[in-house]
């Protein structure tokens, strides 16, 4: 039995190899920097060749780093964030950049759906209908007369993308298609009726596959230059999303994962396929009898960046954060709603934006940094409550992304949702649950849920009470002021 597993997570802003031993602990990470183009206001793309290339290096220097030989490697899973979608000639060149989840171009197509149309795509895909959706991305370029688009032979995600350059293969597995609104959980296919409205033909997507279907051979010259194995099993994985759940452990009914990075989610797994009445969160496919029920928000630590900028702080942002440390929970009655970047969960409203409210002189800069957290703190708490709704209430929740890392968010958390808060001492979660994915499509373990038992996890932070029963009354004001204000959206 070969000793690591390789997950390969690739992101928005960059695609990252961790090395893992058997039992979760990383040994190694390497990633290569994935950069964003805005060629118009509200444009997002990417290069999906330069991902490609980043891909490779990152494995590459994760195992170089890892000083592992090429027969101590058991299996590669692979992870990816959700929505990206490039026109692909067929001959596999991308035709374009890659749109990806944050590009709203298709916000125009939104709004000319009708309400019944949005309701009867949503509650058969479990997508909502929003800009970032590839269905969505799809009819603005069906609609513009976007050249690639009529000239595509497929549709692909940068995932899917990647795995062709590198396999051959055109394949996706159930949570990839889920998300990209064009995709019946029901049936586990592609819905005919929203294809022929977004104008392509079920051949120009990829073949549909359970998440530890198995890729075959790395091509040699690939394998070669990430320095390992041709003959390594690659596990198609799944979603980052899903995978993040997998890989923190958070499986069972009340079991609730929070990843806050550059955007968030709160995602819970059930084994029935749910939508809000309300339209407040997504149900995607996992596996052929599991799905996961949540919803994301643009703005997670993008709005504390923007802070930061904004006062031209110039210390580490672990020392920006702890300004928040100087004012009491509250901010002294500062709101801050964080749509600065759009919003999807709860809103699902790409011409949201962020406001500040309750300014007044006395407020220092600690007072605007414990706002913004608060803010990002209790929109995810308000996607969670319409979670609860579908899924019921939560027990554990656990915690992984960037934020994770700071204390003072930790216990905010933990005072804002009142409940316990666990954090992997693993802060890639996703890519230890594409990893863990690897190890079972090959067979060297059992299940899914075995996983519990592979996770480090460090102390729970446990709830202030008494700032509890103080964020039950900011909360309050909160929910008020968002009702107010996206009305005006």
């Amino acid at each position: 039995m070969s000793k690591y597993v390789i997950g390969l997570d690739l992101g928005t802003t960059s695609a990252k190899a961790c090395v893992f031993n058997r039992v979760g602990h990383l040994v190694a990470e390497a990633e290569g920097l994935v950069l964003s183009d805005y060629p118009q206001v509200g444009w997002v793309q990417q290069d999906a060749a330069a991902i490609e290339r980043s891909a490779v290096l990152a494995v590459k220097h994760a195992v170089l780093k890892a000083g592992i030989a090429k027969d101590e490697l058991s299996a590669i899973g692979f992870s990816a964030a959700m929505h990206s979608l490039v026109p692909v000639s067929g001959e596999g060149l991308p035709l374009s950049p890659a749109f990806i989840w944050s590009d709203g171009r298709g916000t125009d197509q939104v709004d000319r759906l009708t309400e019944e149309e949005r309701q009867r795509f949503y509650s058969k895909t479990g997508t909502p209908i929003h800009p970032m959706a590839p269905f969505m991305k799809l009819l603005w370029m069906k609609e513009t007369g976007f050249e690639p688009y009529h000239a595509a032979a497929y549709f692909m995600s940068i995932k899917e993308y990647l795995i062709y350059c590198w396999f051959g293969k055109r394949v996706i597995d159930y949570s990839m298609a889920s998300a990209t609104g064009l995709f019946n959980p029901s049936t586990l296919a592609w819905d005919e009726e929203i294809l022929e409205l977004a104008g392509i033909q079920a051949a120009q997507l990829s073949e549909i596959v359970a998440p530890v279907t198995l890729l075959g051979m790395i091509k040699e010259e690939i394998a070669d230059e990430m320095g390992i194995a041709s003959t390594v099993p690659a596990a198609i994985g799944a979603a980052d999303g899903q995978l993040s759940n997998l890989g923190i452990g958070a499986l069972l009914p009340g079991e609730v994962a929070v990843s806050v990075g550059t955007s968030g989610a709160i995602r819970q797994v059930t084994n029935e396929a749910k939508v809000s009445s309300r339209g407040e969160t997504f149900c995607y496919s996992f596996t052929e009898d599991s799905y996961i029920i949540g919803g994301p928000t643009n703005n997670g630590g993008i709005a504390l960046q923007w802070l930061k900028q904004l006062l031209n702080d110039q210390g580490s942002y672990e020392s920006f954060l702890a300004e928040a440390g100087q004012s009491a929970p509250g901010a002294e009655g500062l709101l801050f709603l964080p749509y600065i970047n759009g919003e999807r969960a709860p809103l699902w409203n790409q011409r949201a934006r962020g406001n500040f409210y309750g300014m007044t002189v006395a407020h220092t800069k600690a007072h605007y940094v414990r706002a913004v957290l608060e803010g990002i703190t209790f929109n995810l708490y308000q996607i969670g409550r319409a979670l609860e709704q579908l899924a019921g209430p939560s027990r554990k929740i656990y915690v992984n992304g960037g934020l994770a890392r700071s204390p003072i968010w930790l216990q905010m958390m933990a005072d804002i949702f009142d409940a316990e808060i666990y954090v992997s001492e693993n802060h890639h979660s996703a890519a230890w649950g594409a990893a863990w994915l690897g190890l079972v499509a090959i067979g060297e373990e059992k299940d899914l849920a075995s996983i519990k038992h592979n996770i480090p996890m460090g102390e729970a932070v446990l709830p202030n009470r008494e700032n509890s029963q103080v964020y039950k009354a900011v909360y309050d004001r909160y929910e008020k002021l968002a009702a107010v204000i996206t009305a005006l959206f």
